[in-house]
């Protein structure tokens, strides 16, 4: 008796794109809903293997920068959030307590970590006494806590999730300045390079930067189908406001005392929601190859007879096995109780990138039919080529998904300099690059302006300033006040 059973989302993309977006990522097996407390969630294997995947590149790219990994507490002593007050102000709201032990009530309340600047600053005191200790770097990979009050997403927007987070002092601002930027560098290199993302790196503006930081560097993605812009990942200067606080000092070269220039960077597991969100169409998710969980399934096509269907089993077993031999991440289904269209379907769902059908004829002529996850094309293989043909197939879709992503964003990317094209491009769901002046009150005025239009949500923001800035005539004014413009900065609405 087959066993069939639903599958599939039950939403387009198109009509319905919050509830495709949870869909997604439950049916196609990233995650499960944590019901007893709203906002959290279980990764499942293949969320944990994209991890894992983007931290294997992360440790072996910082290891060069020397960068040493550590573990820090998730308790923050209330004291220490009270001395940052001024930074954790933007956090206070979301900030999680533990104010009690059994049936005592704690002398001193905890905070579990929203971040750990007020962590880990102390210990550099600590350990930082002369020019000698410096540059100290660490980073760490571990779970985050900010009690979100608005509309929980998976990834998106937890109230747990897991992040890096890396914390370093310098002598030198210079130093500093360029770690910031290497730092950056590698955080794009992780969605472009893995998970077919095309990202901006930018600046952000002083609305929008790290609370306490002099600076803030990030890189940001663009979701055609929304509109929207999402922060990707961060990296900031903090210049030396935390030295101040935690009086993180040094002994210089000429005996004389210097507090140290310090940076903080971070990228978190909302790296896979904006993969998902980028490349997921109507039949489920679409993993890039380079971090695909599985690259390759197997499926055989079944046939009558129980002794037939043993051999089409050992077939694919076979397939899976010299894959797996080529280094290529590979599994086999070849499960009785569902349909080949079942099995099918599933896979689309939960976006391998290639599928193997074996039926009786791919056995009577030594071939494999491979088809793609990202195009459906469909091709006929001797098994003599078919490492090849899976590799070379599996870095044209690496490209290609990242090709398509590019281009749409492209294509949603509209250059104004009036307020009159400001506000059409934004309710037409564009990435806006416009000319502005730079002033705090400017783009609070945008915000406030914007907000409530008919593409609903918050008011649009800068999201950044290109690090690549486009030629900015002498002449050009300001989109929003019409004061003589400083920069090209992009806008829009965002996550």
């Amino acid at each position: 008796m087959k066993k069939e059973t639903r599958l599939g989302i039950s939403v387009k993309r198109d009509e319905d794109y919050g509830n495709w977006y949870s869909e997604v990522c439950r049916f196609g097996d990233l995650v499960e809903y944590y019901e007893s407390v709203k906002g959290i969630y279980i990764l499942k294997p293949s969320a944990m293997k994209i991890w894992k995947t983007i931290q294997r590149l992360f440790d072996a790219e910082i290891e060069k920068m020397n960068v040493e990994e550590y573990y820090f507490p998730i308790f923050v002593p209330g004291s220490a959030l009270e001395k940052e007050k001024n930074h954790i102000e933007g956090f206070a709201p979301e900030v999680a307590w533990v104010t009690r032990a059994g049936d005592t009530e704690l002398a001193t309340p905890f905070a579990l970590r929203p971040t750990s600047e007020t962590v880990i600053y102390p210990f550099f005191s600590k350990w930082i006494r002369g020019h000698r200790d410096l540059p100290l770097k660490v980073y760490q990979w571990c779970n985050v806590v900010r009690w979100e009050s608005s509309d929980p997403t998976p990834f998106i927007r937890s109230r747990e999730f897991l992040w890096q987070e890396g914390h370093t002092a310098f002598a030198t601002k210079e130093e500093a300045d360029r770690e910031v930027l290497d730092v950056l560098n590698i955080y794009s290199r992780v969605y472009e390079e893995l998970l077919a993302v095309p990202v901006i790196k930018g600046i952000k503006s002083e609305n929008e930067k790290f609370a306490g930081g002099l600076y803030t560097t990030s890189i940001e993605a663009f979701i055609p189908s929304t509109g929207r812009g999402i922060q990707a990942a961060t990296s900031h200067s903090l210049g030396q406001n935390f030295a101040k606080m935690f009086d993180v000092t040094f002994e210089d070269k000429k005996g004389k005392r210097s507090m140290v220039w310090q940076n903080s960077w971070g990228l978190s597991t909302r790296s896979i929601g904006v993969m998902v969100m980028t490349h997921g169409d109507d039949e489920g998710l679409v993993f890039p190859p380079r971090v695909a969980p599985f690259q390759v399934v197997v499926i055989q096509v079944p046939i009558k007879g129980a002794a037939d269907d043993q051999v089409l089993c050992n077939a694919c077993e076979a397939v899976k096995s010299t894959l797996q031999e080529a280094g290529i991440r590979a599994k086999v289904d070849i499960r009785d109780n569902y349909s080949c269209g079942w099995k099918y379907a599933d896979q689309e769902l939960k976006g391998s990138p290639l599928r193997i059908e074996i039926g009786p004829r791919d056995l009577a002529n030594d071939q494999v039919r491979i088809v793609r996850r990202d195009t459906g094309a469909k091709m006929d293989v001797k098994r003599g080529g078919m490492i090849e043909q899976v590799k070379d197939l599996l870095e044209k879709i690496q490209r290609n998904l990242y090709d398509v992503a590019k281009r749409k964003v492209e294509e949603c990317t509209q250059k104004v300099e009036t307020w009159d094209e400001f506000v059409k491009a934004l309710s037409q769901k564009k990435l806006i690059l416009a000319p502005w002046c730079d002033e705090v009150e400017v783009e609070k005025d945008v915000k406030k302006r914007t907000r409530g239009d008919e593409t609903g949500g918050g008011g649009a923001k800068t999201l950044c300033t290109p690090l690549e800035q486009p030629e900015l005539r002498k002449d050009t004014l300001c989109f929003a006040s019409g004061k003589p413009a400083k920069k090209w900065s992009y806008w829009g609405k965002s996550y």
